[in-house]
């Protein structure tokens, strides 16, 4: 997207996070699927900061760093968690073929509950961090400078997406 003045600028302004109790209704200040232009690209060091509430029916949702928009994108990563599978399933997709999946141990989502997911490009590859916990570790199969575009989408209710 342009400013104005013909200079590119974010899709997305990060929203701020609000302390949240049990009883607190879901909010839902983003609609997915939500696009974040990364025109620089990704570099070590990066960290992409998503919160959000599974909602109590959610079967899926997911986190996709994109190489390009449009058929034929590549993905250097994308992030599935699948609650009905009772997983989060990392995998690329690189010249319109998928690469091997890798799994996280165990699924940190639940229905209902608030998220806060840490993505972190460090040297050797995208460390997931939910909540407090460090969850698994997805190696570069692309490299992270040819992400352009963070993509979030299915079923949750996405609060804010941040860079850092």
């Amino acid at each position: 997207m342009l400013s104005a003045w013909g200079r590119p600028t974010c899709v997305s302004r990060p929203r701020p996070w609000f302390p949240r109790t049990p009883d607190s209704p879901p909010l839902n200040l983003q609609n997915v699927p939500h696009k974040m232009s990364l025109p620089e690209g990704i570099r070590v060091g990066t960290v992409m900061r998503i919160r959000g509430v599974v909602p109590e029916k959610a079967g899926r949702f997911y986190v996709n760093l994109l190489c390009g928009e449009g058929p034929g994108g590549e993905a250097a990563l994308h992030f599935n968690p699948r609650l009905d599978e009772s997983t989060v399933v990392f995998n690329s997709l690189e010249q319109g073929t998928w690469g091997r999946e890798e799994r996280g141990s165990g699924i940190p989502f639940q229905h209902g509950q608030p998220f806060d997911v840490l993505l972190i490009a460090t040297e050797e590859g995208f460390k997931a961090v939910v909540g407090d916990s460090e969850y698994h570790h997805f190696r570069y199969r692309i490299p992270p400078a040819r992400v352009r575009l963070l993509e979030v989408g299915g079923d949750l209710q996405l609060q804010s997406v941040k860079i850092f």
